[in-house]
């Protein structure tokens, strides 16, 4: 099975915020950090020092779609975001990138496992493919 991790943040959001989501939500879904396979999050976010630094904490890889890639799934977020979309073009980063990357990587359907979990600064959303 292919366990990917979507993350949306503010600019300047750090990696210890970003983990701190990340260990919170997987803890409450009981799902381990090992069995994760991938992050993902929205190509304006493809420099952003926080994912970068916790894709490599985690020695994960980190994959960014545009929005008009990730334009598709608006019909499978469990919340729409108007906010999110006037800044992006995109009604949900976390779990739109997340479906994305886990369809892309197992070349299967992809479903929510975990829906969007939010702090001040960032969301987080796990997809599941296989």
């Amino acid at each position: 099975m292919t366990l990917v991790v979507g993350l949306g943040c503010q600019r300047g959001c750090d990696a210890h915020t970003l983990l701190g989501l990340f260990d919170a939500a997987l803890a409450e879904g009981g799902i381990e950090r090992q069995r994760i396979t991938a992050l993902a999050s929205i190509a304006r976010k493809q420099d952003e020092p926080g994912l970068l630094a916790l894709a490599a904490a985690l020695n994960l890889p980190l994959r960014c779609f545009s929005a008009e890639q990730l334009a598709p799934f608006a019909d499978r977020l469990s919340h729409k975001s108007a906010i999110a979309f006037a800044h992006t073009g995109c009604y949900g980063i976390a779990e739109s990138a997340a479906l994305a990357l886990a369809e892309h990587l197992a070349d299967a359907p992809a479903r929510l496992l975990i829906t969007r979990k939010k702090t001040a600064q960032a969301t987080f959303a796990l997809a599941c493919a296989g």
